[in-house]
């Protein structure tokens, strides 16, 4: 019967060092979910500066020259 008793006892040992291990890595996962979700905005607010910084380059179909042709 002592055998079963320390098996048992391994079993919990691993199982609480498992349920750390997932906490752990829970906390790690909602870290870099912010992180990501962080960058992301700063990438729209960049996109949203450079917009305004550059016109585009293409002409609009109003200022496009027709072609030869016509």
């Amino acid at each position: 019967m002592q055998g079963v008793q320390t098996q048992i006892e391994e079993l919990e040992t691993k199982l609480a060092f498992q349920e750390l291990t997932v906490e752990e890595l829970n906390q790690e996962v909602i870290k870099l979910n912010r992180l990501v979700s962080h960058q992301q905005h700063q990438i729209h607010m960049l996109i949203g500066k450079l917009q305004d910084m550059e016109p585009s380059n293409m002409a609009t179909q109003a200022e496009e020259t027709p072609p030869p042709h016509y």
